[in-house]
């Protein structure tokens, strides 16, 4: 993995790492605008508690060592989370803003899983 490549992976691994964390916390707190988010997108409330839980369950995995097939699936759930949610917000009928947040999120996983590491990966050789 060359310097370059290694320096773009831990930017976005932290800034992916910073956006899971803080909506999964704004979820499990079911902050007032989250609240009517979920009702507007039709969502049962509860499950602002298992998108707050499993993101920050996500992070702890992304960030710790080892354990690559966890990450794969850590990295899978971000993947299905962002695209649910901004296939959620153009159903909707949601403007561009609402967009941004799931979107800049998913381009930061996929950056994160795309550059991660040999030893982060899936070894099949093996």
């Amino acid at each position: 993995m060359t310097k370059r490549n290694k320096i773009i992976y831990w930017i976005a691994t932290i800034w992916l790492s910073l956006g899971m964390t803080s909506t999964g916390i704004v979820q499990l707190i079911q902050m007032g605008e989250e609240v009517e988010m979920m009702k507007r997108l039709g969502y049962p409330l509860y499950f602002l508690t298992l998108l707050g839980v499993w993101k920050i369950l996500g992070v702890i995995v992304v960030l710790m060592p080892k354990f690559p097939l966890v990450k794969e699936w850590a990295y899978a759930g971000f993947f299905f989370t962002m695209t649910g949610a901004i296939v959620s917000h153009f159903v909707v009928g949601d403007g561009a803003i609402e967009f941004f947040g799931p979107t800049l999120l998913l381009v930061l996983t996929l950056v994160s899983w795309y550059l991660r590491p040999s030893d982060r990966k899936i070894n099949f050789a093996n």
